[in-house]
């Protein structure tokens, strides 16, 4: 089995990369948030899921083991294939899907095409227990405080902002500041709304 591959992109498209590594190419399925991730570089590691079938073997990489994790918990839901995952991940980044089912947000799943109510609701009640094991890192790889996040971006859905503008501003507030009481975001967020 291949954890993942480490070599030079050769070739490059939102919906998939050739990952050349000792002279092979692999041809490797990506979501979109793995591709503006590869954008910038020229060589990147690729975490691997291998789905092999009677009739392909077909890679999906992703640019970190935690948006492999949620690939992988996504797929574990009745309903939800390889292609409806990837495409989740690309609506979404893994903290604001995380966030949408810790919080049982049905409306932030079902804002992402093809995913309609009773998926949500699936996902939702499949992977609330699990996803939070998952330590999602923002883009620059430092550990975010789930609990903390998730608290704040309630805490402003209540106030009466839409979730995902919420989660938006809560992981800028983050990014910049990881130390912070969860009052201290609200209102740095609500600067930011």
């Amino acid at each position: 089995m291949i954890d993942y591959l480490k070599g030079e992109i050769v070739e490059l498209s939102p919906a998939h990369a050739v990952v050349e590594v000792n002279g092979t190419g692999y041809s490797v399925q990506i979501s979109l948030i793995t591709y503006s991730e590869l954008t910038v570089a020229s060589s990147s590691k690729l975490y691997i899921y291998e789905a092999i079938r009677e009739d392909a073997i077909t890679l999906y990489g992703f640019i970190g083991q935690q948006e492999r994790a949620l690939f992988l918990l996504l797929i574990s839901v009745s309903g939800v294939g390889v292609n409806t995952a990837r495409v989740i991940l690309s609506s979404l980044s893994s903290a604001e899907l995380q966030t949408a089912i810790l919080s049982g947000n049905v409306n932030v799943l079902k804002s992402v095409k093809g995913i309609g109510g009773k998926t949500a609701e699936r996902i939702i009640i499949d992977l609330r227990d699990k996803v939070s094991r998952i330590e999602v890192s923002d883009s620059k790889g430092s550990v975010l405080d789930n609990s903390l996040k998730t608290e704040a971006v309630a805490a402003l859905v209540m106030l009466g902002f839409a979730q995902i503008p919420a989660q938006r501003a809560v992981g800028r507030v983050l990014e910049k500041e990881m130390n912070l009481k969860v009052e201290q975001v609200i209102k740095l967020a609500l600067k930011l709304l």
